[in-house]
């Protein structure tokens, strides 16, 4: 066959694979073009790996597509690259069922629990049954029955299929191990990303800082982007190194209390601030709230201007306890009603101690409606004995300063 003979036959075999994908598209699936595409993707790649097609088929392909569908959007030859970028990096979720595979015989066959999980809410096809005509045919794209995910598999079927290609695309080229491409799929299909924002996670390599604190904030905050600002602003773990609770009195560091911490941390508050993150500015501390003749004094309290909110937090020098939401929960209903600005976010609660079981966390903190969170914090002492070995010694830069 030649040429031109092979590249219409392709320009036909695309044509039909778009014009079923639109039908099944009108009806609002977006899973429906991600299949279309990886069907493409799978006929591209096997004729332009494999030397079938000689070059500047796909620029040739494209022109003839764009005659014959007037107004077709999305398949320049940049594309049908990316197409065939999509299908190869997400070869392992082809059903291994041949292109030429026919029409869409047995579509209204009912799957049983046990069958792949099939894009689109589609019927199963018997791959496994080919005519005569399906195996000499190289003149159909099976957008039904290429993309399959089996049971076995784990793998985020349903966030997958919520996420548009151009993020895929994003998500394909800035994370290369399979689990942060599961993370930012999971992150762009829970939180409804726009694309930019998705590239600016994977550029800001979310997927390697994980350690962010428990909180609610996702379930408490007035709007998604503000909710991820304020995931990200804060840590699980801050390490207090300029606090040395050998040098709070004799005892043990144990029966050391928060009122003495805290007077610590208000003496180093600018060590503090920048142990905790940016845009931070002290407000002050022991602050006085009041409410009905009852009297409250948390014990640090800021404001964030990236958030746009006040920050309360309250200190503890032993294991979390629940009780301490409470008593957060109280603090920032008062910042809400007496302290906060129009203007300003809803004021946010952290509660920063020694120890959090992070499970119990989750689970204690979900029923509240103030965004709070709980951090742990480190000192000096609590080192591992590599990194106080490998800082400078404090007597030594006491005689260089």
């Amino acid at each position: 066959m030649n040429q031109p003979e092979t590249y219409n036959k392709a320009v036909e075999t695309i044509k039909t694979a778009i014009l079923q994908g639109q039908y099944e598209a009108a009806k609002g699936v977006n899973r429906i073009q991600l299949a279309v595409y990886f069907a493409i993707g799978k006929y591209i790649s096997q004729h332009t790996r494999k030397g079938v097609w000689g070059t500047g088929a796909l620029e040739i392909i494209s022109q003839q597509l764009r005659k014959e569908l007037p107004g077709l959007r999305g398949f320049a030859p940049s594309n049908m690259k990316n197409m065939r970028q999509f299908y190869e990096e997400w070869a392992m979720l082809d059903a291994k069922s041949p292109i030429t595979i026919g029409d869409f015989q047995n579509i209204d066959n009912q799957t049983d629990n046990n069958s792949p999980i099939m894009i689109g809410e589609l019927k199963e096809t018997n791959s496994s049954v080919m005519t005569d005509e399906t195996q000499t045919t190289d003149n159909k794209i099976d957008i039904y029955n290429s993309l399959c995910i089996p049971d076995a598999f784990t793998f985020p079927a349903e966030d997958f299929f919520k996420v548009p290609f151009t993020h895929h695309l994003r998500i394909l080229a800035g994370a290369k191990s399979l689990d942060a491409r599961y993370y930012y799929i999971h992150r762009a299909a829970e939180e409804n990303l726009q694309s930019r924002v998705l590239e600016k996670l994977i550029k800001e390599d979310a997927y390697s800082h994980q350690d962010l604190m428990p909180s609610n904030f996702t379930q408490t905050l007035p709007n998604s982007t503000l909710a991820r600002k304020a995931v990200m602003m804060f840590k699980d773990e801050y390490l207090l190194d300029f606090i040395n609770v050998e040098q709070i009195g004799e005892r043990e560091a144990i029966d050391v209390d928060e009122r003495e911490v805290e007077q610590q941390i208000v003496q180093n508050v600018k060590n503090f601030i920048m142990t905790f993150g940016k845009d931070f500015a002290f407000v002050g501390n022991q602050y006085h709230l009041e409410v009905y003749g009852v009297e409250h004094f948390p014990d640090l309290l800021f404001f964030n201007r990236e958030l746009n909110a006040l920050v309360v937090v309250e200190l503890k020098t032993g294991d979390f306890k629940s009780s301490y939401l409470g008593q957060l929960m109280s603090y920032l209903s008062i910042l809400d009603a007496k302290v906060k600005k129009p203007h300003e976010n809803p004021s946010i609660g952290i509660v920063l101690c020694k120890s959090a079981n992070r499970e119990y966390v989750e689970f204690v903190i979900r029923d509240y409606n103030k965004p709070m969170g709980v951090a742990t914090y480190k000192t000096s002492t609590e080192m591992p004995e590599e990194l106080r070995k490998a800082l400078p010694d404090i007597e030594e830069l006491k005689k260089l300063l």
